[in-house]
């Protein structure tokens, strides 16, 4: 696989960065522990990662039948955004707060890593409904759930 040029991933990471920010802005704007530097950098890696485990192999010669899964970066990139939201999880009593939070990080993680492997269509729907969901969906929810 080609190496991608720098305009390339310039695109790529900065396609993460805005979109994972625009998250990130929301949760902001709602004062919520995680917020736009957060979001931004979490999409921003999960880019990266998406980027070496893609590109960065072809450097090495592994031949005499060893092949390399890139798959598995990805794979621990999800791992790893599941530890840190579980992190964002707080109990407080009988309620538990930042379950949201936690869910918009490991979203975040699947738009950059989508927004790494060049997938912007599927970042860009995804970050819509996201937003949706955190904006307009929750004054829907808080009609049909009042407590």
């Amino acid at each position: 696989m080609p190496d991608p040029g720098w305009l390339d991933v310039l695109l790529r990471v900065g396609v993460a960065a805005g979109l994972g920010g625009a998250i990130g802005i929301e949760r902001q704007l709602r004062e919520r522990e995680a917020g736009f530097r957060t979001h931004l950098l979490v999409s921003v890696g999960a880019a990266l990662f998406t980027l070496i485990s893609a590109y960065a192999w072809d450097d090495f010669g592994f031949g005499n039948g060893v092949t390399f899964d890139p798959t598995r970066i990805a794979a621990q990139v999800v791992t790893g955004i599941g530890f840190l939201g579980a992190g964002a999880i707080i109990r407080q009593g009988l309620s538990v707060r930042g379950l949201t939070t936690a869910a918009t990080l490991w979203v975040v993680a699947a738009i950059g890593m989508a927004s790494g492997a060049g997938y912007y269509s599927g970042a860009v729907v995804v970050t819509a409904m996201v937003l949706f969901a955190l904006w307009p969906l929750r004054f829907v929810a808080q009609l049909l759930f009042e407590r």
